[in-house]
């Protein structure tokens, strides 16, 4: 769905030049666009001349069957297209967001550790080949290290084309990402060495010279989807027997986390000034700021410990030894 589907209610014709202007400044708008259709059926099926509290409260009773997080993000999305029509109507009705359900607190971060990293890459090697998917152990072998050792997320990776890695600079392009930035991942050695071997593998089944870098089946389809690759993720984190502390699954996204977290450890381990190094980091991942890259790294527990340790060691030589009871 486009911002040139055909609404049907009343404010059918707002909603199109909202979303065609929002499309025009470079901005996709998909989910903002299917929530806007729902609104507009919704209008329809209710035969609402506009849009009123009412009316916007009743809308709200349909999406209690999702997540406060998420019925908030579908709200706000409806506000935003009133407050586009409150600058050339300025009666328009505009949601308070002091209605609008209390944002849920950010999950906390599961950080795999070197150990259980390494146990995923050995269970990978216990994937079947099979006609349809014969390369799924190295998929996702190669799939754990780009996600562990450059930080991809998710869509980035699946998205990426044979065309995108460069072997003389060993370097990945991730093209148009979140926020509609492109840019260049600098690979280690290591994580060249195992994509070679990867490229090597799927050289040998009939495949195009390019294409998307992790294939899924010798058909029509060979990209995985971002659904399909997460199932077979989290079936290998299962395999390894790797859990948080509450006995849950790991997320996808906290290889991502885990990457972040390892480099800042290793900074500080090296006793390398993180804070100068932190746009080097937020570049890396793709964030919009250093404030991205800092806000969820700096209450994380191994990079706090890190930074007492460092701490302690600069401070020994002025105060002697700190520890004994008073410090417990």
């Amino acid at each position: 769905m486009n911002a040139n589907s055909t609404f049907h209610s009343a404010l059918g014709p707002s909603i199109t030049a909202y979303l065609q202007l929002k499309q025009a400044l470079g901005r996709e708008y998909c989910i903002e666009t299917a929530v806007l259709a729902d609104l507009d059926r919704f209008l329809v099926a209710q035969r609402a001349p506009t849009l009123t509290a009412t009316s916007f409260a009743a809308w709200t009773l349909t999406l209690t069957h999702l997540t406060p997080t998420v019925r908030r993000v579908r709200m706000r999305i409806v506000r935003n297209l009133c407050l586009y029509l409150q600058r050339t109507d300025r009666h328009c009705f505009v949601p308070d967001v002091s209605g609008f359900p209390a944002p849920s607190a950010p999950r906390r971060p599961f950080i795999f550790s070197k150990e259980q990293i390494s146990a995923l890459m050995r269970a990978t090697a216990e994937l079947p080949a099979t006609v349809a998917s014969p390369l799924c152990a190295e998929v996702y072998r190669v799939a754990i290290v780009l996600l562990y050792t450059a930080g991809l997320r998710r869509g980035e990776l699946i998205r990426l084309m044979i065309s995108d890695y460069c072997p003389t600079q060993r370097t990945l392009l991730v093209r148009a990402s979140k926020f509609h930035k492109s840019r260049v991942v600098a690979l280690s050695q290591d994580a060249t060495c195992e994509l070679d071997r990867y490229l090597a593998a799927r050289r040998q089944l009939p495949l195009a010279v390019d294409g998307p870098l992790l294939v899924n089946s010798l058909g029509q389809q060979p990209a995985y989807t971002g659904a399909g690759l997460g199932q077979g993720l989290r079936r290998l984190f299962r395999a390894a027997e790797v859990r948080t502390s509450a006995g849950e699954l790991p997320r996808v996204h906290d290889l991502r986390h885990t990457h972040a977290v390892h480099v800042l450890l290793r900074w500080y381990h090296a006793g390398i000034d993180v804070q100068s190094q932190l746009p080097t980091l937020a570049t890396a991942m793709g964030h919009v700021s250093v404030v991205s890259t800092a806000y969820y790294l700096s209450w994380l527990e191994p990079v706090a410990e890190a930074a007492n340790e460092r701490f302690l060691r600069h401070v020994q030589p002025i105060f002697g030894p700190v520890g004994g009871a008073d410090h417990e």
